[in-house]
């Protein structure tokens, strides 16, 4: 599949500080691909360096085969959604779409007619002659799409839209984000730091921390076998559990925690027996039960219970430092009486256990 963009050793310092250190990956055409990360890990000075705002100071950043170096950020075949949306407050709807199409030169027949487009797109017809101040924050973030989507970039960038939404209004935008983008066929680069956000609307994910890029493949993948432990904590929620290699197979390992108890995991590469790391299980991969299931389990006792609607989230003490946390369906749980201070099994689903190296 070609390339939309490639970065190759791009590294960024601002005087004595590095923000990105040796980036190297490949953002295919036509992808929603999602930089995800905390707060000063790098993933807006990287869309910055590819909207041309920044310039590197080392490495290569080129968009379908063209190397972007030196070109001005009105140059570049690429628009930016900001955080904040940038509309003019004097203009309508129609007006702001337009704007940027009268600035490169378009006919006031073909902007109509992009206009037009553009608005049904967004669906947002009936509020074509509103200003921004009459339009609520979802609708406003359409316009703001709408307006860079307009002059047909190859490239959309996209930093943080949401953040400003209220949570059922982010929810809502995440599948309009998702439609437009199929819709459009334009590449969407989206920036967050809402694990949900990138889950749910991302083609593939680069999760990000200290400049660096600890791992980048789908949803699927960053979530079910995370590269190392960062990834594993990052991404949703998981228990961390400090464990040793015993015995290893391949990938397959046998563990000893810390409290004495043994469990199977699986490893990102080969290792060697007294290899140190912590077990990632997901709560949602653990069940408690009161009498002893069939394969694999640990012992402890039940903690305390938080009711989350369809779920219940459970901790369960295993050792005196070593606490898990559960999630278990509450159509499962109401088959069995669990009270705090239970003795209890915690079963782990086959492959749920994944090793990692420090």
């Amino acid at each position: 599949m070609t390339s939309a963009i490639a970065l190759n050793g791009v590294r960024k310092d601002f005087g004595t500080f590095t923000a990105l250190s040796n980036v190297s990956f490949d953002i295919k055409d036509n992808e929603f691909f999602t930089l995800l990360g905390p707060s000063g890990c790098g993933k807006t000075t990287l869309l910055r360096l590819i909207a041309g705002f920044e310039d590197t100071t080392a490495g290569t950043i080129h968009l379908y085969g063209e190397e972007i170096e030196n070109l001005p950020p009105n140059k570049r075949p690429v628009n930016t959604v900001f955080q904040n949306y940038a509309l003019f407050p004097h203009m309508n709807v129609a007006e702001n779409i337009g704007f940027a199409l009268k600035m490169l030169g378009w006919t006031k027949t073909d902007i109509t007619l992009r206009v037009a487009e553009m608005v049904e797109m967004v669906q947002l017809g009936q509020f074509v002659h509103r200003k921004p101040s009459q339009l609520s924050g979802g609708q406003q973030q359409r316009v703001a799409l709408a307006r860079a989507m307009a002059p047909k970039p190859k490239v959309l960038l996209l930093d943080e839209p949401l953040s400003a939404l209220d949570l059922k209004l982010r929810q809502e935008m995440r599948t309009e984000l998702k439609r437009l983008q199929r819709e459009t066929g334009i590449t969407f680069i989206f920036v967050t730091h809402d694990q949900e956000e990138a889950l749910s609307m991302s083609d593939r994910i680069a999760v990000m921390s200290s400049g660096a890029v600890q791992q980048i493949g789908s949803p699927n993948q960053i979530y079910e076998n995370p590269a190392n432990r960062f990834v594993a904590d990052f991404i949703g929620e998981t228990n961390l559990i400090a464990s040793r290699v015993d015995t290893a197979d391949g990938m397959n390992v046998v563990c000893s925690l810390a409290d004495g108890e043994v469990l199977t995991a699986l490893a990102n590469s080969p290792l060697g027996p007294g290899t140190t790391g912590v077990v990632s299980i997901r709560p949602e991969s653990l069940t408690v039960t009161k009498t002893a299931p069939k394969g694999e389990s640990l012992r402890g006792t039940l903690g305390d219970a938080v009711y989350l609607g369809t779920d219940t989230q459970y901790t369960v003490q295993l050792a005196k430092e070593l606490t898990l946390k559960v999630r278990m369906q509450n159509q499962f749980i109401a088959s069995q009486a669990l009270a705090k201070g239970d003795p209890v099994f915690v079963s782990i689903a086959d492959g749920a256990a994944r090793f990692l190296v420090d």
